[in-house]
């Protein structure tokens, strides 16, 4: 590392990464594009723009991370990778914010995420059409299957050579990594003894060389940012790609306000070491979290937009969907090792579409998820579906018989709804923005869903011949809050991202799902991404934004 002008970078393995020296910048110069976020979905759209030479500018409010440099095999340390700001949670069913769902950094969350790789079915785009629940996104499966084909080739995406549901089968452009972990296999036997199908799960992580990159060796420390760089993220791939294009990323600047003119947006305000700066553009995309991005158009609210920017149908902010995340944890007589290879390597959607003999609408994933022992220790001693905690002694004797305990971890679908939002506190954080309050509650719907998969779970678990002994409630994948729609009066942006607005603001990323599906969503977010940033070329090229 060096420092130049009192910033932190990271010049030998980012070649071409610029300094974030501001000194140096030319504040005077208009971007065709700034993107706020280097997520999943800012990291496509930067590499795309670039390429078809458009000047674009990248605003991360976290570092530029290097793996070999900054990251390590520790659960407690690599905390760091997740958006721990304060958050205010509200609701019957208040979200634990923080490493599991966002990221703050070069990559976003995608720098620690397990790397499932999963579609959407083509059930998800239409669920108030057959299922009457949700809304019906504007966009079909057939409308993202080009891209998310062409993502998938372009990361690599490892996988079955048949994927039994939805509307894709495979195979995958690499085959997938062998051998599997030992709580990956004892759940595909269990779900093969109770006549469920599964399989060897698609991933992010390549199973073979790749692009100057080795494939994975199964360390298993995903969640803690990869270190080999066998694991895709933006930081290795999409943002590199980017720089090399001419793209320039600014690492820790936190963007505080989108400045706008009548009904368009003229550039950004960002904090950096304490100081305020301006970047101007002729179109501003937010591809941040589900938290902030709705927290940055409220708080840049004007007398031409006073409810907020891009809120003229009062929907900002509103249907903010996480996954329901349950984990059944089993005791098993032999021998599991939870901690050994990638964290996920097999699944079922067995239960993904909707069947009313159940008694609910929709679906839901079921994976078979290790986890490390500090996280394992502080799932189950939180507090847990039955309401209860663990703690003391009967949590020590818990952890002592760490290496034979199965986990599975469910992936459900939640439904939207306007009461589960974000929205601002009274409060105020050190950039002088309102502290954002998240406030959700499970609808009964969502509740019949997740006590079904919590008895599917169960039988799994006594099919390898475990005893359930810890169900722990949590939530993953926070989805919507600047849903997309045909009808500006229930939507905040189009198919395309694009505000009803303002025609020069762009939200991308999970912001703008209409509903949750029952899968890992950074595959979909991606390929939004994608979409988005072909219309947004040929729309600058005709100058009609």
């Amino acid at each position: 590392m060096k420092h130049e002008g009192g910033v932190t970078h990271h010049s030998v393995h980012y070649a071409g990464h610029r300094s974030n020296d501001m000194n140096q910048r030319k504040y005077a110069d208009e971007a065709d594009v700034c993107i706020v976020g280097a997520g999943a979905a800012g990291g496509v759209l930067a590499y795309d723009l670039a390429k078809a030479g458009l000047k674009v500018v990248v605003i991360e409010a976290g570092p530029f991370w290097d793996p070999q440099h900054d990251f390590a095999s520790d659960e407690l340390s690599m905390r760091r990778l997740g958006w721990q700001e304060t958050r205010l949670v509200d609701g019957q069913d208040p979200l634990r914010l923080g490493h599991n769902n966002s990221g703050r950094g070069v990559g976003g969350g995608t720098v620690h995420f397990t790397g499932v790789f999963l579609r959407f079915h083509e059930s998800d785009f239409m669920t108030r059409t057959l299922d009457g629940v949700g809304e019906d996104w504007p966009i079909r499966y057939q409308d993202l299957a080009p891209y998310y084909d062409r993502i998938e080739r372009e990361i690599a995406v490892s996988g079955p050579d048949h994927f039994p549901w939805g509307a894709f089968h495979g195979p995958y452009p690499y085959p997938v990594r062998e051998p599997i972990s030992a709580n990956a296999q004892l759940f595909r036997e269990a779900c093969a003894k109770l006549g469920m199908e599964s399989v060897v799960a698609p991933l992010a992580i390549l199973s073979g060389p790749f692009d100057g990159r080795p494939p994975c060796i199964n360390r298993g420390f995903c969640n803690q940012g990869c270190m080999p760089n066998a694991k895709y993220s933006g930081l290795i791939h999409h943002i590199p790609k980017a720089i090399q294009e001419g793209a320039e990323v600014l690492s820790d600047c936190m963007v505080t306000e989108i400045l706008s003119e009548g009904n368009r947006v003229t550039g950004v305000v960002f904090s950096h070491d304490g100081q305020s700066y301006r970047q101007r553009a002729r179109v501003v995309i937010l591809a941040g979290f589900v938290v902030e991005t709705p927290r940055l158009l409220l708080h840049s609210a004007t007398p031409h937009f006073p409810d907020g920017l891009a809120n003229s149908s009062g929907w900002v902010g509103k249907a903010i969907m996480p996954h329901s995340s349950h984990d059944v944890y089993g005791r098993l007589p032999e021998e599991v090792r939870l901690y050994k290879g990638t964290p996920v390597l097999s699944l079922s959607q067995h239960f993904y579409e909707t069947d009313l003999d159940r008694g609910f609408a929709r679906g839901y994933t079921l994976i078979a998820h290790g986890s490390r022992p500090v996280a394992m220790a502080g799932a189950i001693a939180a507090e847990r579906e039955d309401g209860s905690f663990l703690w003391g002694q009967k949590l020590r004797e818990t952890m002592l018989d760490y290496n034979l305990y199965a986990r599975i971890t469910l992936v459900g679908e939640v439904l939207p709804h306007p009461d589960n939002a974000v929205t601002l506190s009274g409060l105020t954080d050190e950039y002088g923005m309102p502290v954002p309050k998240v406030t959700f509650s499970y609808q009964e719907n969502d509740k019949k869903l997740y006590k079904h998969a919590i008895g599917q779970m169960n039988r799994l678990i006594e099919a390898m011949g475990g005893i359930p002994e810890h169900v722990v409630s949590d939530t993953a994948h926070l989805m919507g809050g600047c849903r997309m729609g045909s009808d500006p009066q229930t939507s905040v942006v189009n198919e395309y991202g694009q505000s009803h607005d303002i025609p020069n603001l762009f939200i991308a990323g999970a912001s703008t799902f209409v509903t949750s599906g029952g899968a890992n969503p950074t595959n979909t977010v991606m390929a939004l991404a994608a979409r988005t940033a072909d219309k947004l070329i040929e729309a600058m090229k005709q100058r009609s934004v």
